[in-house]
């Protein structure tokens, strides 16, 4: 934990920013998927600051995140690689209840109507949490289709033919 900490306040000092960051370990199943979660303090920061961190809807944040989760696991096992995720002004908790009710209600449609459902402008990080989030519902798949920036995921009932893309 210490080292990610240190690694994140080290790249924020790189773009000229001085922020601190603390750490803490959320538990899978918990409300919470089993990653660091390290909260950059935005005390010290500007709005605009703020703003350009995490970036058009959450693009730079989702990058500094990526760059976290590839530097930190250099090395490793993959038994010993750690899940990581940035916060910032509580973007992740607001953006991740977001896409829990976005889940619910897909569900809800998909179950429904028995048609499957396209979820589009989901960064990929978000469709594996959302693969994790369908994964609760045992009567519906989940997969992904077409190419990026046009990837998008697919939600339809189990057992449907189609054949699904790699996520």
């Amino acid at each position: 934990m210490e080292k990610s900490i240190s690694w994140l306040e080290e790249l924020l000092t790189l773009q000229g920013l001085s922020a601190s960051v603390s750490g803490s370990e959320t538990v899978e199943g918990e409300d919470g998927d089993g990653s660091y979660w390290l909260t950059i303090d935005t005390s010290s920061l500007s709005d605009e600051d703020v703003k350009r961190l995490i970036g058009d809807r959450g693009k730079v944040l989702d990058s500094i995140q990526y760059l976290a989760n590839i530097t930190l696991n250099i090395g490793k096992e993959k038994g010993e690689q750690q899940a990581y995720t940035i916060e910032i002004n509580g973007y992740r908790k607001k953006r991740q209840a977001e896409l829990k009710a976005m889940a619910q209600e897909t569900a809800e449609t998909v179950l429904e109507t028995g048609e499957e459902q396209t979820l589009k402008g989901l960064s990929s990080a978000e469709r594996r949490h959302m693969h994790g989030l369908f994964g609760e519902y045992g009567k519906l798949e989940t997969f992904s289709r077409g190419r990026e920036p046009e990837r998008h995921l697919v939600v339809k009932l189990a057992g449907e033919s189609d054949e699904p893309d790699e996520t």
